[in-house]
């Protein structure tokens, strides 16, 4: 897994303390987590996580927590230490444990994986001054995935199947897998990305009629890009 700073993280949110201001964060460095989406073996004790302030003046406070996919803090999850001060050029690990009930152990659960960081303000410098103190967000994909699904992981790309549905495309996904498309072509269009459920189905829209064929990539445990497939649209 490889580290990507909070600017380029898949979902920011701008959350202001004060009224009135300037920013307050240090010009370069921030924090950086581990990875852009966790994989978390069910029957497994625990995953860590590293988080990492790259400033070389700034701390931050650091929150974190996981939901569940309708945006709600989840009790399934527990995630420590679930709050702590990250000093300049330090690393820490967070330990995410799953403490919830038994979940389907034939395919994939998501959930989704929030870290927050505050930086950290010296009273003295900001006595009298009307400051903006921004919080930063950054929330990744979590699967729990059941021990001994069938196929392997990297077999469930080419499983997907493509049929016309008016002016969109229905994606059918057999595998007990979630799957997540980008980099999308079909015809002229370049629809968003989009993660088809396992044993479920999603649809692509795009101005304009499909394609005969569709063209995209997936993106794997690691947060890289599968190379691109080519599938004919039924």
């Amino acid at each position: 897994m490889f580290s990507i700073p909070f600017r380029a993280a898949l979902h920011t949110l701008l959350i202001p303390l004060c009224l009135l201001a300037a920013s307050t964060a240090s010009a370069e460095g921030g924090i950086a987590i581990g990875g852009t989406r966790v994989i978390y073996p069910a029957g497994q004790k625990e995953v860590g996580m590293s988080v990492r302030n790259t400033s070389a003046e700034t701390s931050f406070m650091i929150q974190s927590w996981v939901e569940s996919p309708d945006g709600k803090k989840t009790p399934d999850f527990i995630v420590t230490p679930p709050l702590f001060v990250s000093g300049p050029r330090n690393e820490n690990t967070l330990r995410i444990m799953y403490v919830g009930d038994a979940q389907k152990k034939d395919q994939e659960s998501l959930y989704y994986f929030n870290v927050k960081s505050i930086p950290s303000m010296d009273k003295k410098e900001i006595e009298g001054k009307n400051m903006l103190i921004l919080a930063a967000i950054t929330r990744v994909k979590l699967f729990l995935r059941p021990s001994g699904l069938k196929p392997s992981i990297e077999k469930a790309p080419g499983m997907l199947t493509f049929r016309r549905k008016g002016n969109q495309t229905e994606v059918t996904n057999p595998s007990p897998y979630y799957i997540t498309m980008a980099q999308i072509m079909t015809g002229a269009q370049k629809p968003e990305d989009t993660m088809v459920p396992p044993r479920g189905t999603a649809l692509i829209s795009a101005a304009g009629s499909p394609g005969n064929t569709i063209s995209f990539r997936t993106i794997n445990d690691y947060g890289a890009v599968t190379p691109v497939q080519r599938v004919p649209v039924q």
